[in-house]
This record gives structure tokens, sequence and C-alpha cells, in this order.
């Protein structure tokens, strides 16, 4: 079960004990998603920054996931502030992982969120072809969503900002799709039950036990419904359902980054 602890007390602790926190990757990345969790995202990314990570069972995907998030959430900030070419930048930054993560990216990764951004601050540019062309690639990919169990599991934001960037492209009754198809997969996927009959190292957590990954599911169908009806600008309906995910999980970076989107 979570403990759900506010953030701010995870934080104290961590900060309360700095060398052993030093000495494991696992607790400074911890430090590092708290970091980006409370919007102290330049902060994070120093962190992630200066440190050389060695891979280790069950944090397949982290590292290079709270990178990608701290560049992202910066590159929106930039773009709010009009600092366009400030965001490509930052954005651009996201094409090669840097060798310190000790993770490289993986074939195939789908980036529809980066494109979508890219494709603002081009626009905010007056670089309307360089948007388009983001918009484009933005919008292409897997459409229907799935569970996201293991961590190079497709992630349901992507399908979200594939309807963002139609809607981009006055491709309305395709983005609506788009908003429909993962709103319907959440209601009937989300009772679910969901075994794994084999250890892997690319479960998340090493969550291997059938309550746990119930709960993900849940949350995992809730998260899709929540971007599905802000992607249809069901604002307050959408809001309900990230919510809901954060009572349960105070530390859900898709909810808490669409929440106030």
């Amino acid at each position: 079960k979570r403990l759900n602890y506010p953030l701010k007390k995870r934080l104290e602790l961590l900060e309360k004990f700095p060398d052993l926190v030093d000495s494991r990757d696992d607790l400074y990345l911890e430090k590092c998603t708290l970091y980006n969790q409370s919007g102290e995202y330049q902060k994070a990314l120093n962190l992630i920054e200066k440190r050389k990570f060695h891979p280790w069972e069950g944090g397949e995907g982290k590292v290079s996931g709270q990178f990608l998030f701290s560049l992202t959430a910066l590159a929106k900030k930039a773009i709010e502030e009009e600092k366009y070419q400030d965001a490509i930048d930052l954005l651009k930054r996201t094409e090669t992982y840097p060798e310190n993560l000790g993770e490289g990216k993986l074939y195939g990764t789908q980036e529809n969120d980066i494109h979508y951004w890219l494709g603002c601050a081009y626009k905010g540019l007056g670089e309307n072809e360089k948007a388009v062309s983001f918009w484009e690639k933005a919008s292409k990919g897997l459409s229907e969503p799935s569970a996201a169990v293991f961590y190079n599991d497709q992630q349901p934001d992507k399908i979200f900002y594939q309807g963002l960037a139609l809607l981009k492209l006055e491709k309305e009754q395709d983005a609506k799709e788009r908003f429909k198809g993962i709103i319907r997969y959440g209601i009937d996927h989300i009772s679910d039950n969901i075994k794994i009959d084999y250890f892997a190292v690319s479960l998340p957590d090493l969550l291997i036990w059938e309550d746990d990954l119930n709960l993900r599911n849940q949350i995992h169908c809730k998260y899709l419904m929540g971007l599905g009806y802000l992607g249809l600008n069901d604002v307050e309906l959408a809001k309900k359902f990230f919510d809901d995910i954060l009572n349960r999980n105070l530390y859900h970076d898709g909810a808490l980054t669409h929440i106030n989107f």
C-alpha cells in the first residue's frame, strides 16, 4: 500500500541524509524526481546532469524519464514566457541521451509530446512550415492504447499529444477519435485483473504482486480517461480523474503535469 507521504516531508528526509542519498543511484534519482514534481525543474536537471548513473534492476527508463521531464517542463515554461528559441534548444537536447544517464534511447521511442511542443515553439517564432512539420510528426504513431505494465510500453499521453497535434492541423474529427479512443479503453479495462507469471527486469519498481499491478492498471485507466476528457475540453471532468489519481498516488508524473494543463 502506498503511504503517500507529502512531497515536502519526503524531500526533507532525503535532504537530511545527503551522504547516504549521494551513495545510491536510486535515492539520488528519487530526490531529483521530487524536485521535478515540486516544480524545481532546473534544480532537478542540474542534479541529473552532474551524476554518472549505472543501470539497476527495476530502474529501467527512470533516469531518462526524469531527464525528459525536466527538459519538457522547462521548455513549456519557456513557451509560456514567449522564449521560443530557448524552448527549442531545450527540446532538441532530448534527441540524444547524454552518456552519464547510463541508458540510451530505445529504438522506436514515441516522442509525440516533444514534437508537439517543438511545433508550438516554431509557431511562436512565426516559422509556420516547421511548426506544421513537427505537428505532422506528433500526429503519427500507435493510436490504440494498451496496458502500461512494462517500462517501455507506450504511455497514454503519447496518444493525447497525437490528438493535440491533429487539432493544430485542423483535423478535428481525427483528434476526437484519439481522445474518445483512450476514454473507451479506460472504461473497458479498468477492472482487468493483471497477472504477470514471470520475473522481468522491465517491470516497474519490480512490482510483481497482483494487487500492485491491478492498482497500477486502475490508475492507468483513470489517467487515460482524464487525458481523453482534457482533449475533448471537458476540463472539469478531466480534473476529477487526475484528482482521484493523486489521492491514491501523489507522485503520478502524468496527473501532476496535466491537472493544470
